[in-house]
């Protein structure tokens, strides 16, 4: 038998709603930073381009582009210093091991037409936490998007519908926890017949993608022709979010007899929002430029929080402590060129306009800004490596982001003060991004 607080007790029992500042966030690593070195240095300008394994996530239909297998690993670090009035209120990296395979599966079947298959996968602090999970209220405020991102898997396909024209399909997938706890207590919080069961099930959400090649298309052989290497993409990315139930049930001999105290929480984390992304491409034997629009719909957030029983009060309070989401476009350019047969260098750049709307949440306190966002990277492809048959793909980048100033106020139902704030202040950041992988084709 054991002593301990009830709450913790359900909670840390669970493994699902973490009651330590570990500063999980309601981002991902795709939408936040970046899948692969590539990916973050273009500042995903280039993503829906991207011929790599991360395209199951941007792009499944350039999956399609490269018909070589491909197997990648990678290690991505990301350095937080995110202030408020001067403060650093959040400086925990996020440091993903990620892994990645495409193949090509037209041998599998009777038929000659192209068929392509990749996953992807992500995993928080390099292997060691695979379900990063936070949420918490907070007196001191949190940002909305930055922090230890929760498992990332992606597994799609492409394939050529017509010549120049290529279709995708993926799934992103995400676990949704359900744990339950029924004990017997004391009221020094010391348990006794405990029984705990925790379940974890799949939710899938669709990734689709469509590419066309212009110049494949429309101009044959035909080298002169000012279409060849002209490309447009678009993919939807739909919603999805990290999803916990926690309910307990605890009894106490003499006091709170059968059916018991019963305590019930649901809560979200890492909510990616619907994503329309529409890209256009140009390119020649040295060098391609590509420009991205991606329209985020962060707005529907508010109906799912309504269903969180720790952030609900946020978004049914009155005035400015109502927490508000905007629907955002994120416009992106990059550019990429090759030095020689072996180096490439790639840059980009993006603005992302915050989607939040207020600049109060009563008790959860949301702080994000808009930013800037710069990367930029090395690759290097050699044709020829001891031992391997194969090429082998070396992917160096860094990217920058920088979070404007922005003021908000802090709310708290239990401050003397409310309705009105108990505190405001400017908050701003920097975050850094180093990463690189190692892709070896088959």
């Amino acid at each position: 038998m054991t002593t301990r607080k009830l709450l913790p007790a359900i909670l840390l029992g669970a493994g699902v709603v973490s009651v330590t500042p570990v500063m999980a966030s309601m981002g991902n690593i795709g939408t936040t930073y970046g899948v692969l070195p590539s990916d973050i240095a273009s500042a995903q300008a280039l993503s829906l381009f991207n011929s790599q394994v991360s395209a199951t996530y941007y792009n499944p239909a350039y999956l399609t582009k490269d018909s070589r297998g491909e197997l990648t690993t990678g290690l991505m670090h990301a350095e937080h210093e995110l202030r408020g009035d001067g403060q650093v209120l959040q400086d925990s990296p996020s440091q993903q091991v990620l892994l990645g395979m495409k193949t090509d599966l037209t041998n599998l079947t009777q038929y000659e037409h192209p068929l392509y298959l990749g996953f992807m996968l992500g995993v928080e602090k390099y292997g060691d936490e695979m379900l990063s999970f936070n949420s918490q209220t907070s007196t001191e405020g949190q940002f909305f998007e930055y922090g230890r991102q929760p498992l990332f898997l992606n597994l799609g396909g492409g394939t050529q519908l017509w010549r120049g024209l290529d279709a995708g399909f993926s799934a992103r997938i995400t676990l949704h926890s359900e744990a339950e706890l029924v004990a017997s207590s004391t009221l020094a919080g010391e348990t006794s017949y405990e029984t705990l069961n925790v379940s974890a099930k799949p939710s899938i959400r669709p990734i689709f993608g469509l590419n066309m090649d212009f110049g494949e298309s429309f101009c044959g052989d035909d080298r002169s022709c000012w279409m060849n290497g002209l490309e447009a993409a678009f993919s939807y990315r739909g919603y999805s979010n990290t999803n916990t139930t926690v309910d307990s049930t605890i009894t106490i001999p003499g006091t709170v007899v059968d059916p018991g105290i019963n305590l019930a929480i649901t809560t979200i984390d890492s909510y990616q929002p619907n994503i329309y992304a529409a890209g256009l491409a140009y390119g020649r034997d040295r060098w391609r430029v590509g420009v991205t629009l991606e329209m985020q719909e962060w707005s529907s957030l508010e109906e799912e929080l309504e269903g969180d029983t720790i952030k609900d009060q946020a978004v049914e309070a009155d005035g400015d402590a109502r927490l508000a989401f905007k629907d955002i476009v994120v416009p992106r350019i990059g550019g990429e060129f090759h030095l020689d047969d072996t180096y490439m260098i790639t840059g980009g750049v993006a603005f992302s306009e915050s989607p939040l709307d207020s600049t109060g949440s009563l008790e959860v306190n949301y702080l994000d800004t808009d930013k800037w966002i710069v990367g930029v990277g090395l690759t290097a492809q050699y044709t020829s490596v001891p031992i391997l048959a194969y090429p082998v793909r070396l992917d160096l980048a860094y990217q920058y982001q920088k979070l404007e100033s922005r003021e908000f106020d802090l709310y708290d139902r239990r401050s003397p003060s409310y309705p009105a704030p108990y505190g405001s202040g400017e908050v701003d950041g920097e975050v850094s991004v180093f990463t690189g992988s190692i892709t070896l084709k088959f």
